[in-house]
């Protein structure tokens, strides 16, 4: 087989694809395998992937999915969240990378006999850490949100500025003299300011284009926003060197934090694009590795990465926390997680290739040193990361007990008696306005993407209620929850009024019906946007079946317009209603009925062997009021 670099490309592209769904489906972070993938895909082994086919191509290639990378993971930062942690994160960032390069290049010149000017370089290269590994890896453990956004923020920002430390070390140790290191160090901020002015400028062109209505097709705005981007990063290196990374980051925080009309499509469009690039890059730069380049680094490179994890990294968070609120487990935990990424891969890859041009040696050396430094604290530092959070107690508290995908007024009703931690998830802004003035926790977007249901917090939810007036979405978002995130009780609201899904396929998709029985949603749905439904309390009096509110036979047509039960409370533990419920002595139910046919559904209800709760209503428990 020809080896070309359009095959290699396409090869690096599908690979990577498949490479991340396994590690999906393993439950382990895509590097790792990605990295044994783009071994085992190169010239030493199968040999189908040849990166030296692309020539200079290479590097520009990864420069451009780099800068699509950290555009994207700048527009994951929340300017409200990095104001309130920016003590801590600036002293990562200005003292912690400086201290860690310090650490790294300490390391190596230690353990394994490298010359001053390559531990250097290896220490500049090691002071990052890395967003497309450590933002997955919290999502997962579900950490404090504080030390979420500084661990997030962190790898984002240190990435740009530990490759411009990394690239000014680069000049000065090829060209070693005090006019070069004068020129590098007023070089350096030069780079940061101008990579700043460009990303700002191109960041709020990019937010104020999209936010006027038809100036931009709806069609068109990712796109757009894309060639911005790259756009800016290119135009920034242009005027002054490796300064992009910085135009990156800064577009995309600023269009992250601006409103605009297609901005959640954008933060998925974004999201994909930062999955493909990934793959292909770290396939591309593994596969240049040498099973005898790792070989050669022997016991010196294991101490170096240990020395890295179990020394340097936890006396930079400690000496970076002194005089802040942190208590020893956060810092323990700071101190703990610091896996490299990408942007380490890609600086080192470049650096093997420009000592290789200058007739330098250490380069291939280099290049193994940092994948080994990757895989490992990957490997010892994420997998394991979720153990340590909750050994430290620093799983994130208040988080959803349940997630109701439909903010309406049924939604609202679900959050209302269900329990303080529910979480409303909904695409309508309107609708989710409304619920924010009534104080329910709110997450903007739509329930069946996995970025919305992970910012409602689903890794941690006992379960998951789709009660939007779609019944398709509400099945389909009840599967994703239970497919993709293990949530463990799915429910979906289904309409009776629709000749659709059927309630065998509902269960054998493994979704419970809410409500008991499909529902007229719209119904249900209108009575309680107009204020006209009431909610009762009642407590089952009597034992057996008979007075089911949910009995769907002779009486159906009956109850189907005056009673819904939607929330039991039972032996201390509230749960939504479902066909799985049948009634016990003593249950308590929340039942909605139309305020109109209130004396009528609490007779049928008292016939039952259903009686009122007698007692003060609160905020939870509320015997007679408006739902909305």
């Amino acid at each position: 087989m020809p080896h070309t670099a359009a095959l290699t490309i396409a090869i690096a592209l599908a690979s990577g694809v498949i490479t991340q769904a396994f590690a999906f489906h393993l439950r382990v972070p895509g590097i790792v395998l990605l990295l044994g993938t783009g071994f085992l895909l190169g010239p030493e082994f199968v040999g189908l992937v040849w990166p030296s086919t692309l020539g200079s191509g290479l590097m520009t290639l990864v420069g451009f999915a780099v800068a699509v990378i950290l555009f994207e993971g700048g527009m994951n930062l929340s300017i409200a969240r990095l104001r309130r942690e920016q003590r801590l994160i600036r002293r990562l960032v200005i003292w912690g990378g400086p201290l860690t390069a310090i650490g790294g290049a300490l390391a190596a010149f230690g353990f394994l006999r490298w010359d001053i000017r390559t531990s250097l370089l290896f220490g500049t290269l090691v002071m990052v850490t890395g967003p497309t590994v450590v933002t997955p890896l919290l999502r997962r453990i579900q950490v404090a949100q504080g030390l979420a956004t500084v661990l997030e923020a962190e790898g984002v920002i240190i990435d740009a500025f530990g490759a411009l430390t990394a690239v000014v070390t680069l000049e000065i140790v090829l060209n070693p003299s005090g006019r070069s290191l004068a020129l590098g160090l007023a070089e350096l901020p030069l780079r940061i300011g101008v990579g700043l002015a460009v990303g700002l400028v191109a960041g709020t062109l990019i937010a104020l284009l999209l936010r006027v209505e038809r100036l931009v097709p709806e069609r068109l705005g990712n796109v757009f926003s894309l060639a911005m981007a790259l756009t800016a990063f290119q135009t920034s290196n242009t005027l002054i060197s490796e300064s992009g990374m910085v135009a990156a980051i800064a577009a995309g925080i600023v269009v992250g934090n601006v409103r605009t009309r297609v901005l959640r499509d954008l933060r998925e469009f974004k999201e994909q694009l930062t999955m493909m690039f990934i793959g292909m890059l770290f396939v591309l730069l593994s596969a240049d590795l040498r099973m005898e380049e790792l070989r050669e680094l022997g016991w010196g490179g294991i101490l170096t990465v240990l020395a890295l994890m179990v020394v340097v990294r936890p006396a930079v968070v400690w000496m970076c926390a002194q005089g802040t609120e942190l208590n020893w487990r956060e810092k323990a935990f700071l101190g703990w997680l610091a896996p490299r990424g990408i942007v380490a891969a890609a600086v080192s890859a470049m650096f093997a290739q420009t000592l290789e041009i200058a007739g330098m040696p250490g380069g291939p050396a280099l290049r193994a040193m940092v994948f080994l430094v990757i895989v490992t604290t990957i490997v010892v530092q994420g997998l394991p990361a979720g153990i340590v959070v909750r050994l430290l107690g620093l799983r994130q508290r208040g988080g959803a007990t349940f997630i109701v995908v439909g903010a309406n007024a049924l939604g609202r009703l679900l959050a209302k008696h269900l329990s303080a931690g529910t979480v409303l998830v909904d695409a309508a802004p309107e609708t989710c306005h409304i619920a924010e003035e009534q104080g329910f926790r709110v997450v903007y977007g739509s329930g069946i993407e996995e970025r919305t249901l992970r910012r409602a917090g689903v890794d941690g939810a006992k379960g998951l209620i789709a009660v939007t007036k779609n019944e398709g979405v509400n099945v389909l978002c009840a599967r994703k929850a239970s497919d993709d995130f293990r949530v463990r009780r799915v429910h979906a609201a289904t309409d009776r009024r629709r000749i659709g899904i059927s309630e065998g396929a509902v269960a054998e998709a493994g979704v419970r019906t809410l409500f008991g029985t499909p529902r007229d949603l719209r119904y249900w749905l209108a009575l309680g946007e107009r204020g006209a439904i009431t909610v009762v309390c009642v407590r089952r009096s009597v034992r057996g079946s008979a007075g089911d509110p949910r009995a769907t036979d002779a009486i159906a047509d009956k109850l189907q317009p005056l009673l819904l039960p939607f929330v039991v409370h039972r032996a201390g533990r509230k749960f939504p209603i479902d066909e799985r419920w049948s009634p016990r002595l003593r249950d308590e139910l929340w039942v909605a009925v139309p305020t109109e046919r209130a004396q009528e559904a609490l007779a049928w209800l008292a016939e039952n062997g259903w009686t009122l709760v007698e007692h003060k209503p609160d905020a939870s428990e509320q015997i007679v009021g408006q739902a909305s």
